[in-house]
């Protein structure tokens, strides 16, 4: 039976164009319509890290990319929630998540960092084993450094799974097929066509149907335009 995977850049809960107030629980519930299997999520703001699984009814595995720069989620948020499309993560920290549906079962799970110490921005790649599937890998790249993080996403996630092993590497490449690089190397590797954008799903050792990037259409809920990124979804199997 097809598997149906997303991913999405939810920009820390806000709209487009940034509003005072956040849409997270909107974005997640609105995601997970029509039931994926897989849901990969990008700047998750930390204190939603915690209602992520009521939200979707499904599992949730997290990483932080960059924690609260006062030391609290709680007092991170407070703050957020005075204009939380001035603030965005520079309180609340933000994380990456891979929720997994309930029929699914992922044993293992793994993380490390992308950024070098130069690089600005902490980033991170997570990823999950899943029964049936392979591993399914997460990560989101700064524009600067973006081919060079891709490319350590595309390894760490090489090295996670086991000789041949399926994979499917999901994220916010911020670089795009045109700029060739790490795309020619995916292809290299074996791996399925892009998006024609910078969010990705890209698959090996599955079949799997050419990426669909959401209208915006069907990211507008009550007139608003939720996240200044478009999910991507494939169907695997």
């Amino acid at each position: 039976m097809p598997l149906l995977v997303r991913t999405w850049n939810v920009f820390h809960g806000n709209a487009y164009p940034p509003e005072r107030r956040a849409y997270l629980e909107e974005m997640v519930r609105l995601a997970v319509s029509g039931q994926p299997d897989l849901l990969c999520l990008q700047e998750v703001p930390l204190w939603a890290l915690a209602r992520l699984a009521g939200w979707s009814g499904m599992a949730a595995f997290s990483a932080v990319a960059a924690w609260p720069r006062l030391g609290s989620v709680r007092l991170g948020k407070a703050l957020t929630d005075l204009h939380h499309g001035v603030l965005r993560s520079a309180f609340t920290g933000q994380a990456n998540a891979i929720l997994v549906a309930p029929q699914l079962h992922a044993p293992q799970e793994w993380w490390s960092l992308l950024s070098r110490p130069a690089e600005g921005e902490r980033r991170v790649c997570q990823a999950v084993r899943v029964d049936g599937v392979g591993v399914v890998a997460n990560f989101h790249a700064t524009t600067q450094f973006a081919d060079a993080q891709f490319r350590r996403a595309l390894n760490l996630a090489e090295v996670y799974a086991e000789p041949d092993a399926p994979i499917v590497l999901c994220g916010d490449g911020n670089v795009a097929p045109a700029a060739g690089g790490v795309y020619d190397e995916l292809r290299a590797r074996g791996f399925s066509p892009p998006a024609p954008g910078i969010d990705q799903i890209l698959v090996r050792g599955l079949p799997s149907t050419p990426p669909m990037v959401w209208p915006e259409d069907r990211r507008r809920v009550g007139g608003r335009l939720l996240s200044d990124h478009a999910p991507v979804e494939v169907s695997l199997g």
